[in-house]
């Protein structure tokens, strides 16, 4: 249900893309064409919620920007508050009265895992404030190596990703689009 919801909003791309993690890929996920229908986007959810039933958690973590709005909608479908970290000074933190309390369960949400490195970085948000990480929540899960934490995705999707050095796009002198919301550093 989630690739047809990726396709019908014109969420899953082909192309050649620079990801935020300095990687290249022959496809792109823009969650945020299909979070921008509310309807679209509690079915979407409404699945990693499905995968999550019986886990135990006491709040939800996301990373802005993408982890925002699933954040907030997982948190609405669980019962579960929902707040999220965001870049000052290039580094991820808590702001705006948002705390974490030592021992809380936390699951971080995110719109797509590639590398992890978001949720990463809103892992040790959590951790520095003595919160526990259950689990990474997402809509589309494209990792392809094995994460510290368990990944429960909406669904599980391959795209090509290639070192710089490696890309054949690159071989091939193919435009390429940068198309996330991480500056590239």
């Amino acid at each position: 249900m989630i690739k047809e919801i990726l396709l019908k909003t014109e969420a899953l791309l082909n192309g050649h893309y620079l990801l935020s993690s300095g990687k290249h890929s022959d496809g792109y996920i823009q969650c945020a064409r299909l979070l921008m229908y509310p309807d679209k986007a509690e079915k979407a959810v409404g699945l990693i919620v499905d995968k999550i039933k019986g886990l135990e958690f006491d709040i939800v973590v996301g990373p802005a920007m993408g982890g925002i709005i699933v954040s907030y909608e997982l948190g609405r479908q669980t019962g579960k508050p929902s707040i999220f970290v965001e870049r000052e000074d290039k580094k991820m933190s808590l702001r705006r009265g948002f705390t974490i309390e030592k021992g809380q369960k936390v699951i971080i949400a995110e719109d797509v895992v590639t590398t992890g490195k978001s949720a990463y970085e809103a892992i040790k948000v959590v951790e520095d404030y003595g919160g526990e990480v259950v689990g990474i929540a997402c809509i589309v899960d494209r990792s392809s190596q094995e994460l510290k934490y368990p990944i429960y995705g909406g669904i599980k999707i391959d795209l090509n990703t290639y070192d710089k050095e490696e890309c054949p796009l690159c071989r091939e002198n193919k435009p390429i689009m940068k198309p996330g919301s991480r500056k590239m550093e």
